[in-house]
């Protein structure tokens, strides 16, 4: 993941300049502070990286271009941002491969009713679980 290299580094610099704690940042990308805390760690063998929902949302929410968290200026760089189930040239509309986006993420996105169903399937008790997938056929 050569465009995440410094992002812990960038992460936490952005942060810091726009006066916002872990924990600010987790409620905007819907996460706990533990999970900012090894986006920021210093260790790359206790670092973990956002997803592509909650890098977005980090850049929607505080305003920062994506290329200020990312490493899109790397020498090596052929061109082409990569992004699990995204790529794109420096040459494509970001705006047009971001709509995209959403519009994917539109059509998996659960509805309250399928939200509902599936916290309480995941409160309830694994016997229960077990039975209702035995009712769904699976």
């Amino acid at each position: 993941m050569r465009y995440l290299q410094s992002f812990h580094r960038r992460l936490r610099q952005i942060r810091e300049t726009a006066q916002l704690t872990r924990e600010d940042i987790a409620s905007i990308c819907g996460v706990n502070e533990d999970t900012v805390a090894t986006w920021e760690a210093s260790d790359s063998r206790q670092r973990a990286y956002p997803n592509v929902m909650e890098l977005l949302d980090f850049c929607l929410r505080t305003e920062t271009a994506l290329d200020e968290v990312l490493d899109l200026d790397d020498t090596g760089d052929t061109g082409q941002l990569e992004l699990p189930g995204l790529a794109f040239s420096r040459g494509d509309d970001l705006s047009t491969a971001l709509k995209q986006l959403e519009q994917e993420i539109q059509r998996v996105q659960l509805s309250d009713e399928e939200a509902e169903l599936l916290r309480r399937f995941r409160k309830t008790s694994a016997e229960n679980r077990r039975m209702i997938l035995q009712i769904l056929g699976r």
